[in-house]
Formats: structure tokens, sequence, C-alpha cells
């Protein structure tokens, strides 16, 4: 046994242990509106967060000490203080880098962890439905804001013709839409062109109507239940993926469908998490991440349903493409990307 490289891993894992207990305390931060509280970058001191947040001193004593010892948040003389580049992660909503809100998927983890471990011992299958509730808002909650800071600005740009269309007027499907966030963020943008989610998971489907409803764009943006392989329409000049190709059992008939509902000039728009074609290039934090994520959602979801690919949070532009040259498309190319996605276009 090599002592050193022990005593390497064992650090590795204590660093772990605490990360995870961190962003227990996160979401708990979040909740309570404390990081909103720090957010003006003034040091602060325990008691007076605590009145400022109706919590209790102490606790909030404990939670401001986790934060400091964890790099957080910096410490001097009984006082705490959030700098501004943190508050963007953690208190700034309309941040694009704001992840507090999103760690209720990973909450969702440790609720849904018995139902992973009867589907590792069986078939394999834990349906998206199943999840814990706060899988569902957590999703939400840590896409919306790289879809605010991207989607208008970087991505529907960087496909061919399509920012023109939506501009004069097109007709737009979002599949696989969630709650709804990329659908209304690309309706408020433009004000000409129709949009359609379709998802699977009813409960979203009502959320998602509520979010058209607050965003204003009701009359613009409907959502239904559907499945990627039944939704109506054949005439659409955009179809979205954003985030769900991967998680689908059938994501070549799903491919298949969508080439039979574009118009003949249409455009495939595949957002999918960032990912290199080989385990080896995919070793790093983003990686790390994305395995981990779908092994207990990605995977189990596509194993519940009708052919079962299971392609994974991390299948590769290589795999993506062979997914869509499968189902009659002729044109697929990487148009964009960001440390956490690579935007692909589809057409026929």
């Amino acid at each position: 046994m090599d002592e050193a490289r022990l005593n390497a891993f064992m650090g590795k894992l204590v660093n772990d242990m605490g990360g995870a207990a961190m962003l227990a305390n996160v979401i708990v931060g979040e909740e309570l509106g404390l990081y909103r509280a720090m957010a003006d970058s003034q040091p602060i001191t325990p008691q007076a967060l605590a009145e400022k947040t109706t919590c209790n001193p102490r606790l909030v004593r404990e939670w401001l000490s986790a934060h400091a010892a964890s790099g957080y948040m910096e410490h001097h003389d009984g006082q705490f203080r959030l700098p501004e580049e943190q508050a963007l992660a953690l208190a700034v909503e309309d941040s694009p880098v704001y992840v507090a809100g999103g760690l209720g998927v990973v909450a969702s983890f440790f609720h849904d962890k018995d139902k992973l471990v009867k589907a590792m011992r069986g078939n394999g299958a834990l349906p998206w439905g199943d999840h814990h509730p706060c899988m569902f808002s957590g999703t939400e909650r840590f896409f919306r804001p790289g879809y605010k800071g991207h989607l208008i600005a970087e991505w529907l740009p960087a496909l061919d013709g399509v920012v023109a269309k939506l501009e004069d007027g097109a007709k737009v499907a979002d599949i696989g839409c969630g709650h709804g966030a990329s659908t209304v963020i690309m309706a408020q943008a433009f004000p000409n062109s129709r949009f359609v989610g379709f998802d699977y998971h009813a409960p979203s489907i009502t959320v998602a109507t509520q979010r058209a409803e607050e965003g204003g764009v009701s009359s613009r943006a409907k959502f239904f239940q559907n499945t990627a392989k039944s939704y109506p329409g054949g005439d659409y000049d955009l179809i979205c993926y954003f985030d769900c190709l991967h998680d689908m059992g059938d994501p070549v008939g799903a491919a298949r469908h969508a080439y039979e509902s574009l118009k003949d000039d249409g455009t495939v728009l595949l957002v999918e998490p960032f990912a290199n074609d080989t385990l080896d290039d995919n070793i790093n934090p983003v990686g790390r991440l994305f395995y981990a994520a779908s092994t207990f959602i990605c995977t189990p979801n596509s194993l519940s349903q009708e052919v079962g690919l299971g392609l994974g949070a991390q299948a590769g532009e290589m795999r993506l493409r062979k997914v869509f040259a499968e189902a009659g498309f002729k044109h697929f190319r990487r148009a964009t990307q960001t440390p956490f996605n690579l935007i692909l276009e589809a057409r026929k």
C-alpha cells in the first residue's frame, strides 16, 4: 500500500464531504434569504444578520462560520462579508451564474437515494416523475439563469437564419419543456412568433402555463402534455430540445418525429450538457458533475422508457450526431458552446 496515495485520497474525500455538507448549507441559506440579506457586500455580524432575517443568531453564526471555513465568505474581527463575486452565484437570481436556487436538484439525490438503489438492483428504471418535488423546481432554477444569459444573445444567433424567422414570425416547438423557462424567454424576446411547449410530465405543464401567465406571454406560449414522439404539428420553423434529449428512452425516435414535424427549411436547436466524446476526455470538474447527475436522473429516466437507449448526460457530439443521422437529418453541426453546454444545429 502507498501511504502517501492513501493520505492524498483521504484528503480529497474529506474535501468532498465538506463540499456536500456546504451544499446543504447553501440550500438553507437560499431558502432563508440569508444571501440576499448580504448581497450589498457590506460586513455584518451574526447578530445583525439574524435580526435582519428573523433567524436564530446562534445558528446564523455557525452557518456563517461554515462559509468562512469554506472560502465562500470573508471573515474579519467578528464580521462576515459576502463578496460581489460570490453574491452573483448565491444571491443575485438574475445573474447568469446564479446557482443557489438550482441546488434543489442535489437535494433530490438524497431524498431519492432509496429509489436509485432499487433501480440499480433492478432494471435501472427511475422515471422523471418519481423524483422528489425539489427536483422539478431545482431543475427550473438551475437552467434558467443560463438560458436567460445565453439563449437570445448567443445561441439563437449562432443558428443559420433562425433569428430573422423569429423576428418575422415563426412557429416554434419546445420539446421536454419542463416548467417552460426556455419557452417563456423566447416568447418574450420574439413577440411576432408563436411557441408551444410539450412535456410528458403533467405537473410541469401546469407550472409552465403559470410561468407564461406571469411572464405576460400566455397568448403566444401554450403548453400541452405530449411525448417527444407524439406531439402534433407538421410545420414548425424551429424545434428545440433544451437539456432533455439524452434523458429520453428513444432519442432517435424523437429526432425522427422532429424531422417529420419540421418545415423543409426548418431547424432543430439541440442544447446538451458539454461533453467530449470519451470518458478520458471528460475527467474534469464538469464531467464529474454531469456523470454524477446522470446516474440519478438522466440514465435511469431513459431506462424507464421504451427502447431505453440510455445516452446519459455525457453522450458527446459524436454520439448525438449519430442519433440525428439515424433519424434522417443530413446536416448537423456545433453552432457554439459554453463551458457547460453544447449548442448543436440539425437541418434536413
